[in-house]
């Protein structure tokens, strides 16, 4: 067992290996009522290419997501069924990195646990049942594209990367979901889902010898199974510099996006400070943001975010406007402006101390708590490493990084249009 203890807050998680190889992290939190689970493997949709035992695999854009659909269901029936027994409130869901079966309760932990530790160990597919669910994430999928803010992510993603599988749709393409098996899905949970590939985070009213009896209780066994990703390699060059597309949308809208050059790993002071400097770029109360508000250029979709991961980078503005050409060129101005000047130490310590409260008040929610500890471990990193690294983050760390993002020969413009109108 390894302690892991933060001495800003005072307070300590415990991490144990446990002899099958699943690693769980306990985060007691003695008063309060709610328990948070989050049961995951680090396969997201970016895992597209792996060697298993010796063997390639290469799986179709969709496959974690999918898989994450199915695990639900066994010989036994569905877990939502066996949930509804203990009161607890489940879900799952599916991101670039990683892949997670979560649930919140207030009673029979115990039992919650059992299911949650079972379901997700125990893959059941059929033909039949695999077909089945072709059709029900098709329908998902078409949702998805039909969603202005999905298409100009991707958009974006599309065009700042050439070769690296993250600008694919988590959910895949209806195309490429056709191509999954039942084997393809047995192969990809055994590479990916047996217990020494997982990772279990539990945070509330809860101790780690509780967790333990848990997965004492599940019995699993002590397969080792050796994987090894395999990535493409990206450039530093773009896919596109600008692309349009026509929707059926009431007002255009528009995603800036640049490729940063950043460390592989991503550092977490690298993170950090990218959301420093994008909160003062375009947050809420950001220069920028206020003109174009007060001249109705932009509403409340306007916003600016870093999109991360092990080994990608990029900053992407975007929002709703009647006047794209113009909020292009005020962005343009802004961000000139902003490399040219520096931040100033006011913006900064207002940005620093807003973002440490928020990251205080996470560690008093226990689904927070707890999903955050799976994100850092999948990091190589604790949950208390963002709150750790912003402490030490200064001005000047601020103002180097800028000088270096934002490069306009790495920029792509996505923009979407309404449909034109028939005349007829």
């Amino acid at each position: 067992m390894t302690e892991i203890k933060n001495n800003i807050l005072n307070e300590s998680y415990q991490i144990v290996k446990t002899d099958c190889g699943l690693t769980i992290a306990c985060y007691n939190m003695p008063g309060y009522n709610a328990v948070h689970a989050v049961f995951a493997t680090n396969f997201g949709s970016v895992d597209r290419s792996y060697i298993m035992n010796g063997q390639k695999y290469d799986i179709p854009a969709g496959v974690a997501h999918f898989l994450e659909h199915k695990m639900f269901e066994d010989e036994d029936g569905d877990a939502f069924d066996k949930y509804a027994k203990t009161g607890a409130n489940a879900n799952a869901f599916t991101s670039f990195d990683k892949t997670c079966y979560i649930f919140t309760a207030t009673d029979m932990i115990d039992e919650s646990l059992d299911i949650l530790l079972k379901f997700v160990t125990t893959p059941y597919f059929t033909p039949q049942t695999v077909e089945k669910e072709m059709g029900i994430i098709g329908q998902e999928i078409k949702m998805y594209d039909d969603s202005a803010d999905w298409r100009a992510l991707f958009g974006v993603l599309e065009g700042l990367f050439v070769n690296h599988t993250v600008k694919y749709d988590i959910a895949g393409t209806v195309e490429s979901i056709s191509h999954i098996t039942d084997k393809m899905l047995y192969d990809t949970a055994k590479a990916f889902y047996s217990p020494c590939q997982m990772f279990l985070s539990v945070a509330g009213n809860i101790t780690t010898d509780t967790v333990l009896a848990a997965c004492e209780r599940a019995g699993f066994r002590c397969d080792i199974v050796e994987v090894e990703r395999l990535k493409n390699d990206e450039p530093d060059e773009i896919n596109y510099t600008s692309k349009s597309i026509n929707m059926p949308v009431s007002v255009p809208m528009i995603a800036v996006g640049f490729k940063e050059k950043m460390s592989t790993p991503v550092s977490a002071k690298e993170e950090i400070i990218g959301e420093i400097i994008m909160s003062i770029l375009t947050g809420s109360t950001s220069k920028l943001f206020n003109k174009l508000y007060d001249k109705n250029i932009v509403n409340g979709t306007f916003s600016g975010e870093v999109f991360s991961g092990d080994d990608y980078y990029a900053t992407i503005i975007s929002g709703e406007t009647a006047y794209p050409d113009e909020l292009l060129m005020e962005i343009e101005n802004s961000i000139k402006e902003i490399k040219e000047s520096g931040i100033c130490e006011d913006d900064f310590i207002t940005c620093k101390n807003s973002m440490y409260g928020n990251m205080i008040v996470d560690f008093e929610n226990v689904e927070e708590v707890a999903t955050n500890i799976v994100t850092a471990y999948f990091k190589g990193r604790t949950a208390y490493t963002s709150l750790e690294t912003l402490s030490t983050i200064t001005l000047d760390d601020v103002n180097q990084q800028l000088k270096m993002m934002f490069r306009e020969d790495k920029r792509t413009v996505f923009t979407i249009m309404p449909m034109e109108k028939d005349n007829d």
